[in-house]
């Protein structure tokens, strides 16, 4: 086996800068962004919001926005968002309340991701918003609909958390108490954690009853904190750490990244606690997560095989599935039906890709259930990446079994961390 052992500072997390930087533009004053993310989907919201009118300008480590205080002033534009949902679904719902016409468009796999749900919920508040396209999927136009008088919107929570997340960060542009109930069951809440986590650092508490109701308070209005940091992504700690998990069964690790740890807003930090169900051994501190060797490394040199719901950390789960490869028996990755809609269907794109490792799989509508190879991870296998970084990341862990792996377009690794693989190389002996 390849060792992986040495520290990784982290990039910041993609979830909460786009979420800062869209509600630093719509605050009163003006805000320093610290530890910002550089990567394609923060790009294109960047690019989006001086489109927008708003005034986003280095300044030493920080990034300084200067707030709307409250709806864009510019009332006209064409918006390029590429394949970042965590843009195109909460610019969407901002939009419908700014009284503008917009067309808001990006790659293809995004015009194949669902946005139906989100367009209904703002269409009952008087919003017009058209399909460009095919129905219920972007480019779409918005145009203006005036204030509007409706106090209580209703969205499905089980195909995407970022339609509830959406309307949460727009709806205090209403001026108005409003509430949103959620139909069927809400996937992916830390996500919307992080959302309320980010809302009330700009000044507005969501008020909440269990996952089915919220309620945006009336004279709710963003106010900027003057100066924010944005922690690490733990997502893509999730990589580092299951290499020093994976190393730690042939003698090598630890691994310890910085940027996270027990003070995270972030659910994916419980990504660590799915690796202790594999036999790993974890140290946590407040802004740090260290993995090595733990029972699987003195218990025959496999990590123990999980039978689990990943519904909670959907994007970590994915490196589950890769670290599966190294484990003793048949793992259950289960309610991960939202990798159908991600940048690209996961979940086939997954079973594909580990078939050519060598691993049996079994795709299911919401579940994958991966046995590791007999004869060990087949060498030289080509993984396609299908212009989803999370593909290419997860499979670059593929290689510390010993065998040779082409990972297909990394590049696609800018969406959300450019440095990756230097990164990785940086750990690996």
């Amino acid at each position: 086996m390849v060792r992986a052992a040495g520290t990784v500072r982290l990039p910041g997390s993609k979830s909460i800068s786009n979420r800062m930087l869209l509600l630093a533009a719509l605050a009163e004053g003006e805000t320093r962004v610290f530890d910002l993310l550089e990567s394609d989907d923060t790009g294109h919201m960047l690019t989006a919001l001086r489109q927008l009118g708003i005034a986003c300008e280095a300044e030493g480590a920080a990034l300084r926005v200067r707030g709307a205080g409250g709806a864009f002033i510019e009332k006209s534009a064409e918006l390029f968002l590429g394949n970042a949902g965590t843009a195109f679904r909460p610019l969407t719902a901002v939009l419908a309340l700014c009284d503008g016409d917009y067309r808001l468009s990006g790659t293809a796999r995004m015009h194949e991701r669902p946005i139906k749900d989100l367009v209904e919920a703002l269409r009952g508040l008087g919003a017009k918003i058209d399909y460009l396209g095919e129905t219920g999927y972007p480019p779409l136009r918005i145009r203006p609909a005036g204030s509007g008088t409706g106090a209580s919107v209703r969205v499905r929570g089980d195909v995407s958390s970022q339609f509830l997340s959406a309307l949460l960060m727009a709806l205090p542009l209403a001026g108005r108490p409003m509430r949103i109930a959620v139909e069927g069951e809400l996937i992916s809440k830390p996500y919307v954690d992080i959302t309320f986590n980010v809302m009330r650092r700009f000044g507005v508490d969501v008020v909440r009853s269990g996952w089915s109701e919220f309620a945006i308070p009336a004279g709710a209005r963003y106010r900027s904190p003057g100066d924010i940091h944005i922690e690490g992504d733990a997502s893509s700690a999730s990589y580092f750490l299951a290499a020093g998990a994976i190393s730690a069964l042939s003698g090598g690790g630890p691994v310890r990244v910085e940027g996270v740890g027990r003070a995270s807003i972030q659910g994916d930090v419980r990504f660590a606690e799915a690796l202790v169900r594999m036999g790993a051994g974890i140290t946590m501190g407040e802004n740090w997560i260290e993995a090595g060797a733990g029972e699987a490394a003195h218990s025959g040199g496999k990590l123990r095989a999980v039978d689990a719901d990943f519904n909670h950390i959907p994007d970590a789960a994915m490196t589950i599935a890769v670290a599966a490869l190294y484990a003793d028996g048949t793992s259950v990755l289960r309610n991960i039906g939202s990798w159908r809609v991600k940048e690209t269907d996961r979940i086939s794109a997954m079973a594909k890709e580990l078939r050519k490792l060598g691993a049996s799989v079994e795709e299911g509508a919401d579940f994958l259930r991966i046995t590791p190879p007999v004869s060990g991870i087949a060498p030289g296998a080509s993984i396609d990446t299908y212009d989803d970084h999370r593909m290419a990341m997860c499979f670059s862990l593929a290689a510390l079994g010993g065998v040779g792996v082409r990972i297909n377009d990394p590049q696609c690794v800018n969406k959300t961390f450019p440095d990756y693989f230097q990164a990785l190389a940086g750990i690996s002996g």
